[in-house]
């Protein structure tokens, strides 16, 4: 049977390669916004298996917000890239450091 503990080592696996992600990966902007969302699915990871743990709905509803808040950060995050390219034709993250005024 699948315990409380192998939920948590895969959701440390997941958060662990989503920190390795954004700290070894400095140049895509698009990698980056991956690996955040690997750290979100790890936090939700933890949420619903320690709520069916405790056998309380209140991790699986905050689970729900943090999916809602990664949506729009993907959304956001792909409308704002997309201007990018279209105004710099690279989304190279060393070209966003030329966007301060």
């Amino acid at each position: 049977m699948i315990g409380l503990g192998h939920y948590l080592t895969v959701a440390a696996i997941l958060f662990v390669l989503g920190v390795l992600g954004i700290f070894i990966n400095r140049r895509n902007v698009i990698l980056m916004l991956m690996a955040i969302e690997l750290i979100l699915l790890a936090v939700n990871i933890n949420l619903v298996a320690f709520s069916a743990f405790l056998g309380d709905l209140t991790g699986q509803v905050m689970a729900m917000f943090v999916l809602t808040v990664a949506a729009a950060e993907a959304a956001i995050g792909l409308a704002i890239l997309v201007i990018f390219f279209r105004r710099r034709g690279s989304i190279a993250v060393d070209d966003v450091n030329r966007m301060r005024g």
